[in-house]
């Protein structure tokens, strides 16, 4: 969520423009109106691979050099990819690689006090909802639409909700507490044939549900907000501006996030899946 925020915003505030056309070519249309730097891309993908290394290495028995190795492999594809599209460029995608290791030391020092607050504080999903809220609905205005501000509340709302969604399973005890603590490190199960078919049918499961939860969400907070300030029904124009896009954006991906880690959970548990 600060990955994806801070680099958004950046976009927006320092309005550097995408590599032009020609001699570039452009693979991706839809977000030809974003600026260029920093690359969000290289940022989302620094941070996934990078914190998850970071957050596994003390918990599973694996190589270093192989988690190491893996995770710059990865990221370092999706920066490739960035300069292939056209979408970026070099100094472009170094920033955004080095924002994302500026910010992962700057925050490692408070992610063993998040989880206790996630799993601990009542008041913890107020301030969840609440922050992200406020930050997307003052995003910085821009001379002409862009989907940067509908792109950036997506993100930032899912992860919300997903944090929201780990606060109720922790908080009212949904998920069940080992008897005896793990192990400090703990051997990555083998992968099976019985494993795969669990693993598609558990993610068919859960992304039906999600699916249903989003349409639903979506439409119900599109038609409140609608008829809130008397705007026309599918009116493709009325869902850009700033007091409609926000809130259902917001509305519909939090309860995405929630219904991802809290739901699906719970209907795997109730078909046997779990």
């Amino acid at each position: 969520m600060l990955v994806m925020y801070v680099g958004q915003v950046a976009k927006d505030i320092l309005k550097w423009p995408r590599p032009s056309t020609p001699p570039v070519v452009k693979l991706e249309k839809r977000v030809i109106a974003e600026f260029g730097m920093p690359s969000t891309h290289a940022m989302a993908a620094t941070a996934i691979s990078f914190t998850f290394l970071i957050s596994t290495m003390d918990r599973y028995q694996y190589p270093f050099l192989l988690g190491l190795t893996m995770a710059i492999v990865f990221s370092t594809l999706v920066c490739l990819s960035r300069l292939y599209t056209g979408m970026h460029t070099v100094l472009d995608v170094l920033g955004g690689v080095l924002i994302t290791a500026f910010l992962i030391v700057l925050t490692y020092p408070a992610w063993t006090l998040i989880d206790c607050l996630d799993s601990a504080s009542p008041l913890f999903p107020v301030c969840v909802i609440v922050v992200p809220f406020f930050l997307c609905y003052n995003y910085p205005m821009s001379d002409y639409y862009s989907p940067t501000r509908a792109d950036t509340t997506t993100i930032v709302a899912a992860g919300a909700g997903v944090t929201i969604g780990f606060w109720i399973n922790h908080f009212f005890q949904l998920v069940s507490t080992p008897a005896t603590s793990l192990p400090v490190a703990q051997n990555i199960p083998p992968l099976t044939t019985s494993l795969i078919v669990l693993g598609l049918t558990k993610f068919t499961v859960g992304i039906v549900l999600i699916l249903l939860v989003r349409q639903l969400v979506q439409n119900l907070s599109l038609q409140v907000l609608y008829s809130w300030f008397k705007v026309v029904t599918r009116n493709k124009e009325a869902r850009r501006r700033l007091e409609i896009e926000v809130p259902y954006k917001f509305v519909t991906y939090t309860s995405v996030g929630i219904c991802a880690t809290t739901f699906v959970p719970m209907l795997h548990r109730f078909l046997g899946l779990l």
